[in-house]
């Protein structure tokens, strides 16, 4: 037995990346998965191949269109009668300027990384504050820490996650829901090439800082261990995570240094 087993599991973003690596250590682990992303196919594809597909659900998911949140918690429950984690790890990055990117771009990524990620936790809150139990694991950044080049909106975005969350878990503490707030660094996996530039286009490149980051394998190993764990928040990544506790105590130090790192 672990501590995933025949648990009812939640995921976003499950197509691909941190989401997609999430689903098949825990289908190892004995959860009993909910996989969610826009490409259908895809997720069929992979719940084929994670061990016990059977207990296995896809659900498409748009994070732009939340109105449709509450009926797919419902249609959750109906079929498992309880969920015992969401993972919020859906999400779209950012490679532009400030002044090269439409406003449009900006209220798209907020809308993806902020309200489509909040909205779904209001769809099951409600479930889990009857059930007087429940975990929430939402995939901020080390960019959720501080902002960084061509990263404005995809920073903004995870900025305002971290001011949601540590306001949810004190509120859901007395209904023991936890909460965790996960701000990988470099990690390998395509978010570069899917993020968007300033005019909403694919950037369609591999960046060096991904393809040379912690190993997507070793990012959500350290990820389940911290919400075994319970903890608030955990950085994950190599010596750049080294620059949160830079800034908070050099900040001087943090500004010289962080200006001559490379964007991509």
């Amino acid at each position: 037995m672990t501590y995933f087993q025949d648990k009812v599991v939640w995921v976003t973003g499950a197509s691909s990346g941190i989401g997609k690596e999430i689903c098949k250590q825990l289908a190892v682990q004995g959860a009993q998965l909910i996989l969610s992303a826009r490409r259908v196919e895809e997720l069929e594809q992979i719940k084929k191949e994670l061990p016990h597909s059977d207990v296995h659900t896809v659900i498409q998911l748009d994070l732009s269109r939340s109105e449709s949140f509450s009926a797919l918690a419902e249609r959750v429950v109906e079929k498992y009668n309880k969920i015992d984690f969401l993972f919020n790890s859906g999400g779209v990055s950012q490679r532009s300027e400030v002044i090269q990117t439409d406003l449009d771009v900006d209220r798209q990524i907020m809308e993806i990384n902020y309200f489509g990620n909040i909205a779904l936790t209001k769809a099951v809150l409600p479930y889990m504050q009857q059930q007087q139990s429940g975990h929430i694991i939402v995939t901020s950044s080390i960019a959720g820490k501080f902002g960084f080049y061509l990263r404005s909106a995809y920073s903004a975005s995870k900025h305002a996650l971290h001011g949601f969350y540590e306001s949810l878990l004190l509120e859901e503490a007395k209904n023991n829901i936890a909460v965790t707030i996960a701000c990988p660094g470099k990690i390998n996996t395509p978010i570069s090439t899917n993020a968007l530039t300033g005019d909403g286009s694919n950037h369609g490149e591999m960046d060096h800082n991904q393809s040379t980051g912690m190993s997507v394998e070793e990012c959500v190993n350290q990820l389940l261990k911290a919400t075994v764990k319970k903890k608030k928040e955990v950085l994950i990544g190599n010596k750049e995570i080294k620059a949160v506790t830079l800034k908070r105590f050099f900040p001087g130090l943090f500004w010289r240094i962080i200006k001559n790192q490379k964007p991509t």
